[in-house]
């Protein structure tokens, strides 16, 4: 079997520079040799994708790495994908590769909290353990992470340094089959937060710029009158808003009425996220923009009634 291991930079990339910041340095082959996998009936073959820090990465370099992906698994000698890449927006990425059609073949994700050269760093353990889940063949898109098998669907980074820092979100299993895939890049997206007493002018400053709106509403996906003005007026203009919440766990449902509440936003068109939060609920926006799919129904499915804590 042989695998593709798509190197994208991140803190498993990192190495500690004379004035104490972290600089991606470590190419992806050192980071394949760094496996010592000699001697195995496993091949790796390494592409050099970037070396980013992953909050850098835009919807185009986005696009670029799916057709990436895409272009592996199309091969007949490559069996997986394994992704290095920087925590800040993995879990964009995640979705990303969950949503579309690009072919057989298990696909792991992968990074660290610690730099390469990081005394006690977590980069080598995760690599291993997705290296071993691709060997396993398990199908699907996954975060490995922290001795944790997330879906890429739900997943989410819930802590800032912690180790195991990556978790997965009940967001329900979706009755769509994978996209085709398609640009995003020509569907700009944005996330406006609320806050107690907000106003519209991020959301009319956005309208000229932007393809969709998520907000990252309040509760169960409320906003003051003045901010809910705005959100209607981009809605009367035609652009599809999904509302999100910045609440940690539960599902977002458009449930209260009055200028800003959910309900009435939602009787105007505004779309519940359900259980993703803003920036998984960004890329389902922009995939569906993209593909000419229906905005509610990428948000359609319907989380189990479980309850999940950090841990």
């Amino acid at each position: 079997m042989t695998f593709a291991l798509i190197a994208t930079g991140g803190t498993i990339a990192c190495t500690t520079v004379r004035d104490g910041s972290l600089v991606p340095t470590v190419s992806g082959q050192q980071l394949a040799a760094s496996l010592g996998t000699a001697g195995s009936p496993h091949d790796i073959e390494v592409v050099e994708f970037r070396a980013l820090d992953s909050s850098s990465i835009t919807l185009a370099d986005l696009d670029e790495l799916l057709l990436c992906v895409r272009d592996q698994l199309a091969r007949s000698d490559i069996d997986g994908v394994l992704i290095t890449h920087g925590t800040d927006s993995l879990e964009e990425t995640a979705l990303a590769l969950s949503l579309f059609d690009l072919g057989a073949g298990p696909i792991v994700l992968t990074g660290a909290q610690r730099a390469f050269d990081h005394p006690d760093g977590d980069g080598p353990r995760n690599l291993r353990d997705a290296y071993e889940l691709l060997c396993s063949g398990k199908p699907g898109v996954w975060v490995q992470f922290g001795g944790r098998t997330i879906p890429g669907r739900g997943a989410r980074k819930w802590h800032t340094s912690q180790l195991n820092g990556f978790e997965e979100l009940p967001v329900g299993e979706t009755s769509l089959e994978p996209l085709p895939l398609a640009p995003l890049a020509n569907h700009p997206v944005e996330i406006i937060a609320a806050y107690p007493g907000a106003d519209a002018t991020l959301v009319d400053a956005s309208l000229p710029h932007t393809s969709g709106l998520v907000i990252e509403a309040m509760g169960s996906g409320n906003m003051g009158a003045e901010m809910g003005a705005g959100v209607t007026r981009a809605l009367q203009a035609g652009v599809p808003v999904v509302i999100s919440t910045r609440t940690p766990y539960g599902v977002t449902k458009l449930a209260y009425g009055g200028a800003g509440g959910g309900a009435t936003l939602g009787e105007m068109g505004a779309v519940a996220s359900g259980g993703f939060r803003a920036g998984q609920a960004r890329i389902m926006l922009a995939a569906a923009l993209a593909t000419g799919s229906p905005v509610g129904e990428m948000f359609s499915s319907t989380p189990p009634a479980t309850t999940y804590t950090a841990g």
